[in-house]
């Protein structure tokens, strides 16, 4: 648009006569390229005034009849977009030419809007500095063009120009003023705003105006202040389907998905149909919740209301199907739209991924592939996850290639997802040279490298990445604090473990009910259960997978009837218990010796809470009655189930043979796990150990050698200790550590020091006979006395 502007400044500078003027724009505007016929209002009426401009002969040629100015005013209110703005242009040149500007301030007003509309904010800001004087319009179409290009420093800047030339900004002004506070997170400067409005309709300056109220209500939930924009919203006297969208999209930006479903439903129960930005924004919200039923009634809305043919609505519903678990609804509904964009595809082959329905994403991918779509970062990153669940590192190399040959390489997302897929195929070198060439590294980036380390259980480089993050001035969020808590929990590391608790209480992370329940999970598994108890009883807010967490610790420490407490607590606050819950509470009772209390809860699962128990609910009742002596039942049991069982039914039975020393059932159950699983050493060791409890040690020796006969390698038990940050581990007769003669020497003298208090060897698991160890104790003792 320069050339415009400089031509005008070439016809204002010179004092030429009208038709001299004229002659020399016609000149200029001859050559631009006419607009086709078939075009909108707005454009026919900007062909009719360009055809006019053009008809202008030279001087000496009859005189034109000038555009009618009413043209002129509807072109100025009616062009809205940059094609139009060339055009649109002729009406700037005819206003000088026939003297309207400067002098005509409402046409001048119309004329900045108009370059604003058409994205001429230089050109719009050139006409409003020559304006004698600036209406409220004017300065409107200002502060709305600076606010289109983002630029809400200006916006505000301008706002306080405007308030100091002792205008008085109208309903028009504050929408744009308050979505500059949103996007500047200035929620003080947004306070003031909002009082000098209430301050205004006070004096009866100004009146109230629902699209004002929704920019308040969205600032301040942009802003985090939540509270202040449900003020504002509660105390509205008239609200419309947009401020009702506004509120429930701020609680939604807030991460209150309940809150924003709760909402939902009495915005419905007032007789307010919902659109579809706020069926958009809704939708999501029984995902994170795992409201599928409420869900699906949203889903029969949307087709009672007919915007089935929206893309971003239909999308929406199935990442909801998914995030709910119910991928075969989510893949009816991905089926039977007409039509899909790289999005539809995108999200169910997410929705397969996060589901671990892995197969079923590979497949979705390759038909994505076939159908001739493009995939995209997206697509790509809810694909990578899968390959790292099955370790198709080769796989995964060559969706690598892909991303570099299409540019994806620099994609945050992308770089996070290759990062995780390498560091969990174990080619931790690969990820790490990745890791370190990405040029923009955000957090997710971090939390991949680290969460590689920590699943590798490298508590040096893991805790030497995150010093690093910290150090480079990148905050850790709370996916990072998860990441650390499941490795100090794996490895029992009590101290590191309390050192980020404290990390997450400074950092306000306590509050995030993931972290919480690590943090439980983590003081329970280190035997600090009462540390874990006082991070639940803090907790402000609760769901499932935290009472299920806590069932399963006091499970853990054999307090069955704490965990059955704590169960109806749960069902109090109305939470629906889940099958982890059952596991958790079967668990706990087994470890408890409650046999009654576990059939009660195995019965109630199905009858009372329609949870259709699966493997683990039955290996669970058969450890529950192996554990109490009643073997028979157990295996009555094993035969009734409606499915055939896997290993861990089999070996919690095996398990329960060993501990009340039945070997005749046991061989039974041992031989149906060697038919199913052959290639399970650990059984055969179990098998051995259960004929050594009762001193059949010909049986012992053959089973151990029908081990060697079969080439099976049973993985060697391993032990470990940390000192000062670093982890020691051991295998048996293991002597590569440095100081193995040190340790030894040390053993022997624990040794001894235990036999002294007492301690008494458990020996019925040995290969060797008793009489073995106790010509072994006599030499010890010979050498104790020395």
């Amino acid at each position: 648009m320069i050339w415009f502007v400089t031509l005008i400044r070439r016809l204002e500078s010179h004092p030429f006569q009208a038709k001299q003027k004229l002659t020399i724009f016609h000149k200029f505007t001859t050559s631009a390229p006419t607009l086709p016929h078939q075009r909108c209002k707005t454009e026919n009426h900007l062909n009719l005034l360009a055809h006019r401009f053009r008809c202008v002969g030279p001087p000496q040629g009859p005189p034109c009849r000038l555009p009618n100015l009413d043209v002129v005013f509807m072109v100025l209110k009616s062009a809205k977009n940059a094609y139009c703005l060339r055009e649109a242009a002729l009406v700037h040149g005819f206003l000088v030419v026939s003297g309207y500007l400067p002098n005509d301030v409402i046409l001048g007003a119309q004329l900045v809007n108009m370059y604003v509309n058409g994205d001429g904010l230089r050109e719009a800001i050139g006409v409003f500095h020559l304006l004698p004087t600036k209406s409220v319009f004017a300065w409107n179409s200002v502060l709305k063009g600076l606010l289109n290009r983002g630029l809400f420093e200006d916006t505000l800047e301008w706002y306080g120009a405007m308030l100091w030339e002792g205008l008085s900004p109208d309903n028009f002004t504050f929408p744009c003023v308050f979505k500059a506070c949103s996007g500047l997170s200035d929620l003080q400067q947004g306070r003031e705003i909002h009082h000098f409005v209430c301050s205004l309709r006070a004096q009866q300056r100004l009146d109230p105006n629902p699209f004002v109220e929704c920019a308040i209500i969205d600032m301040y939930a942009r802003c985090g202040s939540i509270g202040e924009a449900r003020s504002v919203f509660e105390n509205m006297m008239q609200r419309d389907l947009v401020c009702w969208g506004a509120m429930i999209c701020g609680i939604v930006q807030s991460g209150r998905w309940t809150d924003a479903l709760v909402l939902f439903v009495r915005m419905m129960s007032e007789g307010l149909n919902p659109d579809p930005v706020v069926l958009g924004t809704v939708i999501p919200g029984c995902g994170r919740n795992g409201a599928v039923e409420l869900g699906k009634s949203v889903h029969g809305l949307v087709v009672k209301s007919g915007f089935e043919n929206d893309l971003c609505v239909m999308n929406s519903l199935i990442d909801m199907y998914c995030k709910c678990g119910s991928t075969n609804d989510a893949k009816c509904l991905f089926e039977s739209m007409g039509m899909k964009d790289v999005v539809s595809w995108s999200t169910l082959i997410a929705g397969h991924s996060q589901n671990h329905e892995h197969e079923e994403c590979l497949s979705l991918y390759a038909r994505m592939n076939e159908s001739g779509i493009t995939p995209n970062s997206v697509t790509i990153a809810g694909l990578l996850p899968t390959f790292s669940s099955l370790k198709m590192l080769r796989k995964g190399r060559e969706i690598h290639n892909f991303v570099i040959r299409n540019g994806f390489e620099f994609d945050r997302f992308i770089g996070s997802a290759l990062v995780d897929m390498y560091a969990r195929c174990g080619s931790i070198k690969e990820a790490e040279m990745l890791f370190d060439v990405l040029p923009e590294r955000d957090i997710a980036v971090w939390n991949s490298m680290i969460t590689g380390y920590s699943l590798n259980e490298d508590a040096e480089l893991t805790f030497k990445l995150l010093r690093y993050l910290q150090e480079v001035e990148v905050n850790p969020n709370s996916i990072t604090l998860l990441s650390i808590i499941r490795l100090c929990t794996s490895l029992a590391m009590v101290k590191q473990g309390k050192e980020i608790h404290g990390y997450a209480m400074r950092g306000g992370f306590d509050s995030t009910v993931s972290v919480g329940n690590s943090l439980i999970d983590m003081y329970s598994k280190s035997g600090h259960l009462e540390l874990g108890m006082k991070v639940f009883k803090l907790m402000k807010e609760k769901n499932a997978v935290t009472y299920n967490t806590v069932i399963g610790a006091f499970g853990m420490h054999g307090n069955g009837n704490h965990a059955c407490l704590v169960f109806h607590e749960m069902l109090s606050t109305n939470m629906k218990p889940d099958k982890v819950t059952f596991v958790a509470l079967l668990s706990a009772c087994s470890h408890g010796g409650m046999l009654d209390q576990g059939w009660l809860i195995y019965n109630s699962m199905t009858n009372l809470y329609g949870v259709v128990p699966d493997m683990e609910h039955y290996a669970c009742m058969v450890d529950l009655l192996g554990r109490s002596g009643h073997l028979s039942d157990a295996w009555e049991f094993v035969k009734k189930m409606p499915v055939d069982p896997d290993i861990d039914v089999l070996g919690s039975l095996l398990s329960a043979c060993k501990l009340h020393k039945d070997v005749k059932l046991a061989e039974h159950v041992a031989r149906k796990i060697f038919d199913l699983f052959p290639e399970e050493t650990g059984y055969y060791v179990l098998l051995s150990n259960t004929y050594a409890t009762v001193g059949r040690w010909d049986d012992v020796t053959r089973v151990r050698g029908k081990i060697k006969e079969k080439g099976l390698i049973k993985e060697p038990g391993r032990s470990w200790i940390q000192i000062r940050g670093t982890v020691h581990s051991f295998l048996a007769k293991d002597s590569s550590n440095p100081r193995f003669s040190l340790m030894s020497k040390a053993l022997e003298s624990l040794l001894l020091m235990m036999k002294d208090e007492g301690y008494i060897p458990d020996l019925s698991f040995s290969l060797l006979e008793p009489a073995y160890y106790d010509s072994k104790a006599a030499n010890s003792d010979k050498f104790h006395h020395r």
